[in-house]
């Protein structure tokens, strides 16, 4: 059995541990690298027949969020985003309500308590050709 002197036994332990750290450097190096972010969110959702939402109705669509509301005059979609700092608000009987700074909607949207200023937001909505209705968010 040969002795490994202590300058020799420092220098393979020193070695060893920079060849050690430059294999974990590389690998998140690597993994940096190979890195996939989330797909984007969509923008389009399609809430099947318009037939399926009677006159008169009122639909909460959770994925949005968002409401269907069928009326005389057609279709419209609200946010159930406040426009004052984005919290979800809920839906009233009366209209909606903000949980977190209690700002307060009539049934169409608009303001009648603050501290929000301006009305919950319209979405786009269009009927396709096959009779879906469709909402773009963006």
């Amino acid at each position: 059995m040969t002795k490994v002197s202590r300058r020799d036994f420092l220098k393979l332990a020193t070695d060893s541990l920079f060849a050690l750290c430059g294999m974990l450097g590389l690998a998140a190096l690597l993994r940096f690298f190979d890195y996939q972010p989330d797909p984007p969110p969509p923008t389009n959702f399609d809430l099947g027949m318009a037939a399926n939402y009677p006159p008169g109705s009122r639909t909460v669509i959770p994925s949005i969020p968002a409401i269907l509301i069928h009326s005389k005059s057609g279709f419209i979609v609200l946010s159930l985003i406040c426009t004052h700092l984005g919290c979800t608000v809920e839906v009233k009987e009366d209209g909606f309500a903000c949980p977190c700074h209690g700002s307060l909607f009539d049934r169409d949207g608009n303001v009648q308590r603050g501290p929000a200023s301006q009305l919950l937001q319209k979405l786009r909505l269009e009927e396709s050709p096959a009779g879906n209705l469709i909402v773009h968010i963006k």
